[in-house]
């Protein structure tokens, strides 16, 4: 419900980007004595950026879980001689992630964005436009 219109206002559902619905990664984590397992609803990719999107059983569920996920699929990209970005979230809160693949490999996450706070849309938006942007021009 929140992640579809960002990424139509960022210009995701056109080429050069490539869309997977229910790719099939599971997410498996204990949460108060229950299993809570759960599956990548949509892959939106290009070989510079990578979005993942958890399925959880509570919107709280921590970002923490699909930061392994997202870096694994960066890091199996053999395309990384610039470098990429991911996208992960809950349906609550937000992080990007982006990948350096150069000499040494190094990653850094953004602060974290929520829901609660509108103006958060709005820089992920502004965020995801000029992604967008650096994606078209290296294509």
């Amino acid at each position: 419900m929140v992640l579809s219109p960002l990424l139509k206002a960022a210009g995701f559902y056109r080429e050069p980007f490539f869309l997977f619905a229910e790719k099939q990664i599971k997410i498996t984590s204990e949460d108060e004595g229950t299993i809570v397992t759960g599956k990548i609803d949509i892959l939106v990719y290009t070989p510079q950026f990578w979005v993942l999107v958890i399925e959880a059983k509570r919107v709280e569920y921590s970002l923490n879980v699909g930061i392994p996920q997202i870096l694994a699929y960066m890091l199996n990209s053999s395309e990384l001689e610039q470098p990429a970005f991911g996208f992960v979230t809950n349906g609550s809160e937000f992080r990007l992630v982006k990948l350096l693949k150069i000499d040494i490999t190094q990653y850094g996450l953004s602060r974290l964005f929520s829901i609660d706070n509108k103006e958060d849309l709005y820089t992920v938006v502004s965020i995801f436009k000029r992604l967008d942007q650096l994606v078209i021009q290296q294509n």
